[in-house]
């Protein structure tokens, strides 16, 4: 049976709202907390997985734009802050972030002054900006002690100034409730509450309808693409494509003059052809099962084509693969890249197997030159890296007839 708590909606459109607080004039009246003056900057904190950090600020300067770059969120070693002043809708584009939060600083010494006068109006009002880029209909809270009777009486107001259900296990619009960031003079930090945009992170894209076993993570793939550089000439080829994922976010980045996904398990590509149907992609990509290690045999299944950018992430010998096949794959995968390449294609690489990695790239020094230091992230309690490298040579023979 449903609790006073769990009464559903959506969107702030209808139903119970508030402006100073869960009064119930205003409950009755229906109104509506007012937004932000236009122009005005909002503070969003960015999530990140580790290692990603100066990609996404790089991402969030060119897309969005801000008046001031972004900055290392205090205390923090996986967020970026930035002042944002533009639609908040755009924040949801962003393809490197994990998540996405409004922020709002108290001066306060616990979290009980939260649910009194003016600091539980910005926290609904915040709530409602949430709710007006992207709908919820229920929400929670991720902070240390969020049982206590505090919250529980915090998520009451809340829900009575909003409609929207608390769910305290799966609610959609997450509020994180946290310490302030240590402040230079000793004083008391007060406390930040984080209100998240959207009921979803962005990391979960809605174009994964397949979620194959060992998928790279989407905000991996997508800072693949954005260090491969996006040209709309490209000629793209995702080696050991799996269920897509890389290929799927090398497209939503930009255009390019072709892109084929090759693989040779069956079972990752059917995964494919559904998540790039999902992306709205299927015209703008084919896909092709070969062994992408083998240089004669891809050459013949790709009829002759050459290609300008290379991704590839191969197994890493848990899910699929092993470690002991590591050096035949990343050596065959590196061989096979350029003999179907173009003169200076760009070939970009993500692999847990480093040392391997390390190997094979100096013994293939002939094909393939390091374009910098491989780039250290985080997945799946895994510290694989991204190389970027550059192919060596002219063009590559013409494959056997």
């Amino acid at each position: 049976m449903m609790g006073p708590m769990d009464r559903p909606r959506a969107h702030p459109g209808r139903g119970p709202q508030a402006r100073r607080g869960p009064g119930r004039d205003d409950r009755r009246n229906g109104a509506r907390p007012p937004g932000p003056a236009r122009g005005e900057a909002r503070l969003v904190e960015l999530t990140f997985l580790p290692g990603l950090g100066g990609v996404l600020h790089d991402e969030v300067v060119q897309r969005l734009a801000p008046p001031r770059a972004p900055r290392p969120a205090p205390g923090r070693d996986d967020a970026l802050v930035v002042g944002y002043d533009g639609p908040l809708r755009d924040v949801l584009t962003l393809r490197t972030a994990v998540a996405a939060f409004l922020v709002l600083r108290f001066d306060v010494p616990r979290p009980r002054a939260l649910t009194s006068g003016d600091h539980l109006a910005r926290i609904v009002e915040a709530m409602y900006t949430s709710l007006r880029v992207a709908g919820s209909s229920s929400f929670r809270f991720e902070a240390a002690g969020a049982d206590s009777t505090v919250f529980v009486r915090l998520a009451g107001l809340l829900h009575e100034a909003t409609g929207l259900a608390y769910r305290p296990d799966d609610g959609e619009l997450v509020l994180r409730v946290r310490r302030g960031a240590r402040r230079q003079d000793d004083s008391d930090p007060g406390w930040d509450v984080l209100v998240r945009l959207g009921p979803r992170p962005l990391s979960a894209r809605r174009w994964r309808v397949v979620d194959f076993p060992g998928a790279v993570n989407a905000t991996i793939a997508a800072a693949m693409a954005t260090l491969s550089g996006v040209r709309a000439e490209d000629r793209v080829l995702n080696l050991m494509c799996g269920s897509g994922t890389v290929l799927v976010e090398r497209l939503l980045a930009g255009p390019a003059a072709a892109a084929v996904g090759v693989d040779h398990d069956p079972e990752a590509l059917a995964a494919a052809v559904e998540n790039l149907h999902a992306a709205g992609l299927t015209r703008r990509s084919r896909l092709v099962r070969a062994d992408a290690t083998d240089p004669g045999a891809l050459a013949g299944a790709l009829g002759g084509a050459r290609f300008d950018l290379v991704l590839a992430d191969p197994p890493w010998g848990t899910l699929h693969g092993t470690h002991p096949d590591g050096p035949r794959l990343h050596a065959g995968l590196l061989r096979a890249a350029h003999a179907v390449t173009a003169p200076d294609a760009r070939l970009v690489v993500l692999t847990h197997e480093v040392r391997v990695m390390d190997r094979v790239v100096a013994d293939g020094a002939n094909l393939w030159r390091p374009d910098g230091d491989p780039l250290r992230v985080y997945a799946k309690g895994h510290h694989p890296r991204i190389w970027v490298l550059r192919r060596v040579g002219g063009p590559a023979a013409a494959p056997p007839g």
